[in-house]
Order: C-alpha cells, then sequence, then structure tokens
C-alpha cells in the first residue's frame, strides 16, 4: 500500500511517501513553504531525484499539483494517486481517533475552529482540495486527541459543570503521533512494556505526557493548545480570569486579548524579541536577562510538570526529550532536570552535550534513564491509515 502522509501548517505542507507491505519503505519526502504568501520555498526528494524552489504556491491545490507531478516524474507514486492520504488532524467536537475525513467529520472540526483557529481551518481547506485533486482516494484523519483518549476521567475534566463534557469539555491533549512513537520508541530501547516515562515533545509548540505501559494517563496540553508549558508564542498556562481582568479592567478588546495568548505571548512575550529558542539561547549567552529569564520560566515548567507526573506514574522509569528543542538543545534537557536527582535522575553532562537522536544521555548508574529521541508522526499516521483501511477490507 502507497500511503502519502501529510502535516498541514497555517501556510506549509509537509509530506511523506512510504510503501507499507511487509517492510515499511520511505520512498520520498517534501516541504512546501509560505503557501498564499508573497514569500516561500518548496524541498522535494525522492531517491536520489529532487527538486528546489524558492518562490510560494499560491493555494494548496497547487503545491498538492506540484507534489504529485514530482513524485510521478520521479517514479515514486506509478498512476499519479497514492492508496490513500493519511492527515495528523487536531482535534474535533466529539471524534477523535483514526477517520476518513468526510464532510461530516470536517463539520466537527469546524466546531473547534474558535479554539483552534491556526490548525483546523487551514487543514479542513487542505483536505477538500485534496479531495477535489484525487477523486476516490480514501482521506484518513489521525485526531491528535486519540492517544489521550484513555485518560482516567481524574485527569481529563475540568472542575465545571460535567453536563460540558457534551459540548467537548475536556482536556483533550495534541501531539499524540509524537507521543506515541516516542514511548513505543522508548519502551524498545528498554526492552519492556511497563515503564513508566513522562515524553517531552518540546518545539514551537510543546507538550509533555505520563505514560504508563504505553497508556497515556496525563498530558499538559486541555481543550485547545493555549495551556501546558510555554510555546514559541502562546502563553501556556494561565490564570483563566486573566482575560477579564485584560478585558474589563486594561481595556483590551477580546481580539487583543487573542492576539496575546496566541501570537504574542510563551518565549516570545517573555524575551521580547524572538520565540525561538535557539535564538533566546544565543541572547541569554550575551547576558540579556530577559531571555535568560524566558529560558527559566520554560525549563521550570518542564522540571515542574516532570516531577507532578512521576508523582501521576506512582514513580518513574525514563525520560525522552523530543522535537526540535528537546532533540538539539542540550541546555534545556540539563537545565529542566537539574534538581530532578531525588527522584532517580543523573544526567551525564559530557553525552548529553553531544548527544544525537537515538542516544542515552543518563549517567552511569541513574535509576531513571534519559532518551534523545528523533519522533516520527508522520510513519504514525500512515500505520494508522492503513490499519483504519484493512479493517473496512479495503
Amino acid at each position: 500500500m502507497l500511503v502519502l502522509s501529510c502535516n498541514v501548517g497555517s501556510t506549509s505542507l509537509k509530506y511523506r511517501l512510504y510503501r507499507l507491505a511487509g517492510a515499511e519503505e520511505e520512498l520520498a519526502s517534501g516541504h512546501f513553504e509560505g503557501i498564499g504568501r508573497a514569500a516561500g520555498k518548496a524541498r522535494q526528494q525522492a531517491g536520489d531525484r529532487g527538486a528546489r524552489e524558492d518562490a510560494p504556491r499560491p493555494t494548496y491545490a497547487e503545491a498538492i499539483g506540484a507534489m504529485l507531478d514530482f513524485l510521478t516524474d520521479a517514479g515514486a507514486l506509478p498512476g499519479g494517486r497514492p492508496d490513500c492520504v493519511a492527515f495528523k488532524v487536531v482535534a474535533a467536537l466529539r471524534v477523535s481517533g483514526v477517520q476518513e475525513l468526510t464532510e461530516e467529520v470536517l463539520g466537527a472540526m469546524e466546531a473547534f475552529n474558535t479554539l483552534l483557529p491556526a490548525h483546523n481551518p487551514p487543514y479542513i481547506a487542505a483536505v477538500r482540495q485534496f479531495r477535489q485533486t484525487m477523486p476516490g482516494v480514501p482521506l484518513v484523519g489521525s485526531f491528535e486527541t486519540g492517544f489521550f483518549q484513555r485518560m482516567p476521567p481524574e485527569a481529563f475534566l475540568y472542575a465545571l459543570p460535567t453536563e460540558l463534557l457534551e459540548q467537548g469539555v475536556r482536556k483533550n491533549g495534541a501531539h499524540g503521533a509524537s507521543h506515541e512513537y516516542v514511548s513505543g520508541w522508548v519502551a524498545d530501547a528498554e526492552g519492556r512494556d511497563d515503564l513508566r516515562l513522562v515524553t517531552c515533545h518540546l518545539g514551537g509548540s510543546s507538550s509533555i505526557a505520563a505514560v504508563q505501559a504505553g497508556r497515556c494517563v496525563d498530558t499538559t496540553l486541555g481543550l485547545s493548545l493555549q495551556s501546558g508549558l510555554p510555546h514559541n508564542n502562546r502563553v501556556g498556562d494561565a490564570d483563566p480570569y486573566l482575560s477579564i481582568y485584560l478585558q474589563e479592567s486594561l481595556g483590551y478588546t477580546r481580539e487583543q486579548v487573542k492576539e496575546l495568548y496566541s501570537k504574542k505571548g510563551g518565549l516570545l512575550g517573555l524575551s521580547g524579541f524572538s520565540g525561538e529558542l535557539w535564538e533566546i539561547e544565543q541572547a541569554a549567552d550575551r547576558g540579556d536577562a530577559r531571555a535568560r529569564t524566558a529560558l527559566d520560566v520554560y525549563c521550570y515548567s518542564i522540571r515542574k510538570y516532570v516531577g507532578s507526573f512521576a508523582a501521576a506514574l506512582g514513580g518513574l522509569d525514563a525520560v525522552a526529550f523530543a522535537g526540535g528543542i528537546g532533540q538539539n538543545s542540550a541546555r534545556v534537557r540539563a537545565q529542566s532536570l537539574a534538581g530532578l536527582e531525588f527522584l532517580g535522575v543523573r544526567l551525564d553532562a559530557d553525552k548529553n552535550a553531544k548527544a544525537k537522536p537515538g542516544d542515552k544521555v543518563s549517567a552511569e548508574g541513574s535509576r531513571v534513564s534519559v532518551w534523545v529521541v528523533a519522533t516520527n508522526e508522520e510513519i504514525v499516521i500512515a500505520r494508522k491509515a492503513r490499519q483504519y483501511l484493512e479493517g473496512k477490507g479495503a
């Protein structure tokens, strides 16, 4: 089965093409940036065949067409159509898990547009354009909330009237494909399936999950993506009455509050100049006090959640770092775990400084293993799409 695994952003399209048979083979990959904007680029690779563009595609439909043309010309996609397209979708009202992306399911996603304004609208538009471009090809979505559906009620309920649960008011979680991949990878590396594990997906959007024997029991992201750790430019955890204070006492409009939370908060708000962690680290090394504070807040939040999730798990066997920051920032890993020696966490400073994906960076004799993992969300959603279609007899 040829599965085209796609990740849609507000102005981007990333993909990997897999052949899933007895073995799993990645045939091609690509990334379109700046869709619909004045500037953009595209990079595609299939075997030794590559394509580069330094101009944007005006619409998703044109990016999809360019992708299919490249894959066909490169010989990776005979006939110009995959057997299915797998999508990493975020959340929908009363819909989760793996679903064929029918109009009914897209309507459930639209019901959450207010909660996910940067994610659901572009995904819905892109899915419809895929359908127009490839009529008859199954479009299968793996919702990011799926990995969190088996959390216990005490972890996913808010202290609100429980009838609101029918309106979708609960902790949903996100980055489920990443947390699922990382937890499976660490279980294989440790050679055991009963791990009490904390997975840290750290990047432009960050979340942490507590995983026991492969099942998620808690996570940092809630109903929306506006919770948990500070993100690139999203606020993370904040007192809910802050919105009321900003509007009623400080004169903010609702739109200004939304912009503050979703575009001017997080690491950008704390540092005052950037939401990119690597830029903040460089500024902190130059003595920038706000950059140092941004790092301190971010790492403190990670440390606090690792500790609280160890309590939720009844102990801790391993911690894993993934995502752009988790993989690449030795400083964040070290600072986030500093002070957790009482839980049995001990880093090897030299291993941590030189770490590459797949490395174990805990010290000899550490009761808790610490891993750096290159997550692969695309293969997770490709596998799920194949299993879904095979279950339907496709």
